[in-house]
């Protein structure tokens, strides 16, 4: 909780099982039924929205850089997303193990990373994600 601004209902990470400021970071997300988004996405086939998986990829990724020292503090958001694909549904019972690893940081305010989600071992989701600094 002390490392992202995010909180319920759009905490999207349940524990951080690796961490290297600057660098990459790796991190858990168990999908629960009880999660608001599964009561209309959808009734009777629930699924974790794609934009929702992206998000946790996103707040992973913003653990890369909650802790270096040598940035502004301030409120990193979307920039951009690119090449983001899905391969697979995600249901409730599974576990998202996240990956993020730092691509480029410029000027302390813009930074890109890469993320992947997986579920078992197998590739769910990745895509590379753009973060800027809010005024």
């Amino acid at each position: 909780m002390g490392l992202l601004p995010h909180r319920y209902p759009f905490a999207l990470v349940d524990r951080v099982v690796l961490h290297e400021p600057g660098q990459r970071a790796v991190a858990i997300k168990n999908v629960t039924l009880n999660e608001p988004q599964f009561q209309g996405h959808f009734p009777g086939r629930p699924l974790m929205p794609g934009v929702l998986i992206v998000e946790a990829m996103a707040q992973v990724g913003g653990l890369i850089v909650a802790q270096m020292p040598d940035l502004p503090k301030g409120l990193f958001v979307f920039a951009g997303i690119d090449a983001v694909r899905f391969r697979r549904p995600v249901v409730p019972g599974d576990q998202l193990t996240i990956s993020c690893e730092l691509l480029s940081l410029k000027r302390q305010r813009f930074g890109k990373v890469r993320g992947e989600a997986r579920v078992e071992g197998q590739l769910v989701c990745s895509g590379e994600l753009m973060f800027s600094l809010v005024d």
